[in-house]
């Protein structure tokens, strides 16, 4: 990993390019972000930095979380993540990391967030299965159907479609593209849709695809 940065999901709009062509992007308030430790190969085996991100009040946090902040005389931050980057020779404690320092236009980025979550849903709804019949005597309507044969193997396969939680997952959005970005109000506009709610949390890291 060489870039990465976490941000908030402010929204969707469009925008337009040179050409005159309708761009929809995402808007994300990325950072800015706190160097809160630093890790090198030589006391901890691997190089890395964790960084926290929104600042909140001490009473809201727990005191082995605040004693990361208090060790260090730095604001106490809502969110902590680790990066392993391939050198943070670059990198001290108490440092802030502003967007445009990771990223600039025309990069190709990895969001990952957590979906929107749709609750205990059906098959209909989770899968896209069709309806059954709505005949009169029909009792079959937006039900499973069958699960299995009954004698071989007698019993339901792993991974069969069924009712149940919708959403609520970890997803990652692979080669985006940054159309632009806003220093002074460290925002970033990301062709295309990222996952999650408006507010929610999000992670952007250099893309691993070839970009091909």
């Amino acid at each position: 990993m060489k870039k990465a940065i976490i941000g908030k999901k402010i929204g969707m709009t469009q925008i337009f390019d040179e050409k005159g062509l309708v761009i929809p992007v995402t808007v994300i308030e990325a950072g800015p972000i706190t160097v809160v430790q630093k890790k090198t190969v030589e006391t901890d085996g691997y190089d890395a930095i964790k960084v926290g991100y929104l600042k909140v009040q001490e009473k809201k946090l727990s005191k082995p979380k605040l004693g990361q902040f208090t060790k260090f005389k730095l604001a106490p931050m809502k969110y902590l993540k680790e990066f392993k980057f391939e050198d943070v020779s670059g990198y001290e404690v108490g440092q802030e990391i502003k967007v445009e320092d990771m990223f600039q236009s025309g990069d190709k980025i990895d969001v990952t967030g957590i979906s929107k979550g749709k609750g205990f849903a059906g098959v209909i709804k989770r899968f896209g299965q069709s309806r059954g019949p709505e005949t009169h005597g029909s009792m079959y309507h937006r039900r499973t159907g069958s699960l299995g044969s009954g004698t071989t193997p007698g019993r339901v396969i792993r991974g069969k479609r069924m009712p149940g939680h919708m959403g609520m997952d970890k997803i990652t959005v692979q080669n985006l593209e940054v159309v632009r970005v806003d220093a002074e109000r460290n925002l970033m506009l990301i062709k295309g849709a990222v996952p999650g709610p408006k507010g929610g949390l999000l992670v952007i890291k250099n893309t691993v695809k070839s970009g091909k």
